[in-house]
């Protein structure tokens, strides 16, 4: 959570005491909980979160650039409010009175009265269910009246469903809605392209706050394309649809903010190179492989130094592959980065744990951090390849599969990743570990995810895939309640999966695609009773951040 607390003399102390010091991403302290457990509420549930302090080496940055970060950080905190605004309302807008700290400290982790990370349930008594549209729309709205509604406008990725004083629908631009906070904003980031050393940063930043103030952020986006010399990233504004599970129009405010691994960066720039040929080599039939990838593709490696909103809630990523626009993915490619000490954060704290309770004994040697990393990279570089339009002209694959794109699209990430590994490891291209490592560390990796809960589209995506790979056989359950991986069943479930996905993208199959998610992205009985080990061994879902210039030991 960051450390943007709006102090009302009802909850001061309280929310002081549970956000930290300045520029805190995060609860500081530890994840016991110091309630009476005469009203512990099982629904609040904080302790599934391990703190984790987000820093990394900034003694090779210039003057300059460690100036730009307090600023970055301030306009990070903006998009922070505009998710919260998205997801429930404002950050210190608490649905009911008299709340214990450990109840107000989950609100805050959720940002909201739902627990992301089991299946948005409640916790919180008298709020009811989680509007599938968030806040994006009116409460009262139904389907078919916006889709009845004759609105150039209603499907952009940028503006709000509100009502007029008729009661009639209208869309307003993200920039009207929050004009005095992207105004704000903007102005951080003009402050920051100032010091900037690089005329790349320098015109990312400025475009940046341009695009905030308009709602176009086609420029932006090719300004963030073309940075190649940058000792700092930073990637801002709304960005996702995950939230919207309505219809997976509307994007939330979110902000990362990263220091560059240069020396990680250079070896990882090789693989950015080989798109085209992968694209040829998919798995299906060539229809569905005929759009060549953008060939300006990048991949780097970062330290993650700071999350706000939309990122920051729930389950936190650990990789970004974007901009999200198919256009520009097709004719420029993608930038795709990968954060090393947020992936080592999970793979250590989660991941090893895991794999000690529900990994096989006897392949629990194969879970490797080199493969986590690469499953992950690659499944950035997945988003790439496929296609962006249908072949059955129902428009780009975001568009036909509505609100089942998300996972459906998290899903064709996952197993092109590993198709992508193997294929390079034959190839010779890599060289680490072995199939094995990669496939263990694959399976141990869904155990991990899931936990997440089936409600996000991560979640759906690794239930699906699990499911898949146990039907066919390549993964077994054995007698003890562990997991193996059957060496020799996993390529051909991989090839079969990629495949059956891709084919689903290119028809737009969105009937398909919502039955086979209705039969497969869901946790069985016996799958739940594996996973309520991992919670009696207190094995954390996920990580929550202690983040900021304290944090990063640059506050004055």
């Amino acid at each position: 959570m960051l450390c943007r607390v709006i102090i009302i003399s009802a909850l001061a102390g309280l929310l002081l005491g549970l956000t930290g010091c300045e520029g805190s991403g995060g609860p500081v302290r530890s994840n016991t909980l110091h309630v009476d457990s005469a009203v512990l509420d099982a629904r609040v549930r904080p302790e599934i979160y391990a703190t984790v302090a987000l820093t990394t080496d900034t003694t090779h940055l210039s003057s300059a650039t460690r100036r730009m970060i307090p600023l970055l950080i301030e306009a990070a905190r903006i998009m922070d409010g505009l998710f919260w605004r998205e997801a429930w309302g404002r950050a210190d807008s608490l649905p009911v009175a008299g709340l214990n700290d450990e109840t107000v400290r989950f609100f805050q982790l959720n940002y909201g009265p739902w627990d992301r990370l089991n299946g948005d349930k409640a916790f919180i008594d008298g709020v009811g269910e989680k509007p599938l549209g968030a806040r994006y729309y009116p409460q009262d709205m139904t389907k078919a009246e916006f889709e009845a509604w004759k609105s150039p406008e209603k499907k952009s990725l940028y503006t709000f469903i509100r009502r007029d004083a008729q009661g009639k629908l209208v869309a307003i631009p993200y920039h009207v809605m929050f004009k005095a906070e992207v105004e704000q904003a903007a102005t951080l980031l003009r402050e920051a392209a100032a010091l900037a050393e690089d005329q790349g940063t320098r015109n990312y930043l400025e475009t940046r706050a341009l695009a905030l103030l308009t709602d176009d952020y086609t420029a932006s986006d090719v300004a963030w394309l073309d940075m190649r010399d940058n000792a700092l990233d930073v990637i801002i504004g709304p960005i996702e649809t995950y939230e919207d599970q309505l219809f997976g129009y509307k994007a939330s405010h979110a902000c990362y903010l990263a220091v560059k691994d240069q020396e990680w960066s250079v070896r990882l720039a090789r693989f950015a190179a080989l798109l085209p040929e992968l694209q040829r080599g998919l798995p299906v039939d060539d229809r569905y492989k005929a759009e060549a990838p953008g060939s300006d593709s990048q991949l780097g490696a970062y330290d993650v130094i700071y999350y706000a909103g939309d990122c920051n809630a729930g389950g936190k990523t650990i990789a970004v592959n974007l901009p999200n626009d198919e256009g520009l993915q097709l004719k420029k490619g993608t930038r795709r980065l990968q954060f090393k000490n947020a992936m080592r954060a999970k793979f250590d704290r989660i991941l090893v744990p895991i794999a000690d309770v529900l990994v096989s004994p006897d392949q629990r040697k194969f879970i490797d951090f080199n493969s986590f990393f690469s499953e992950i990279m690659f499944h950035e570089v997945a988003h790439g390849l496929g296609i962006k339009n249908t072949i059955t002209g129902k428009g780009s694959v975001r568009e036909a599969l509505l609100e089942q794109h998300g996972a459906l699209e998290e899903g064709k990430a996952d197993i092109l990743g590993l198709y992508m590994l193997e294929v390079l490891r034959e190839k010779g291209v890599v060289t680490e570990g072995s199939a094995m490592h990669d496939y263990v560390t694959f399976m141990a990796g869904i155990f991990r995810s899931v936990r997440f809960g089936a409600s996000s589209a991560h979640g759906r995506a690794n239930m699906m895939r699990f499911n898949f790979f146990l039907e066919r056989g390549a993964f077994l359950r054995n007698s003890d309640g562990t997991y193996s991986v059957v060496e020799a069943k996993m390529r051909a479930t991989i090839d079969e999966l990629s495949g059956v996905i891709l084919r689903l993208q290119g028809d737009g199959a969105v009937e398909e695609v919502r039955a086979m998610m209705e039969k497969k992205g869901i946790v069985s009985a016996e799958l739940q009773k594996d996973l309520d080990r991992l919670k009696a061994a207190s094995i954390p879902v996920d990580v929550v951040f202690e983040q900021g210039m304290k944090t990063l030991g640059l506050a004055p």
